[in-house]
């Protein structure tokens, strides 16, 4: 099981937010499956490149072109949706509205799930929040603050 399941609510960016949070993981060495939707990961994939005049993410868009090999060395894989076949294979999925169930979240040590600020993001949190805690997941939640943790 998970060993933490995490909420960050109420973010106005959350492709923004994204990019911060998997600078981050990869600045400490962590592995990262990173879900959204097919719009949304294309967001994430240009801003991932331009987001920090001087940062570089490395990463990769799975199900696109690329050498397992290079698969394999990349911390940070983007997806609509987990494997189904294998779990993540990564140490933290970090969720933006990507197809992600309670029962695929025992695999990784730690999920946060990304919630916005917009009413349709916050009712797809809540839902989240329910189907986690059914599930027998603990949950904690950090609400969005303003300022930045580079």
């Amino acid at each position: 099981m998970a060993a933490s399941v995490e909420f960050h609510t109420g973010v106005p960016d959350t492709a923004a937010y994204a990019c911060r949070l998997l600078r981050k993981a990869s600045r400490r060495g962590v592995t990262v499956f990173c879900l959204a939707p097919d719009d949304r990961l294309q967001t994430l994939d240009r801003l991932l490149w331009t987001f920090a005049e001087r940062d570089f993410v490395p990463h990769v868009v799975l199900g696109r072109a690329a050498a397992a090999g290079v698969v394999a060395r990349t911390p940070i894989w983007l997806a609509a949706a987990l494997p189904a076949a294998e779990g993540p294979g990564r140490d933290v999925v970090v969720n933006l509205g990507g197809e992600l169930a309670p029962a695929a979240a025992r695999g990784p040590a730690r999920v946060i799930e990304v919630v916005g600020a917009q009413a349709d993001e916050v009712e797809r949190g809540r839902a989240l929040w329910r189907d986690y805690k059914a599930a027998g997941f603990a949950v904690v939640h950090h609400p969005f603050k303003s300022t930045t943790d580079e």
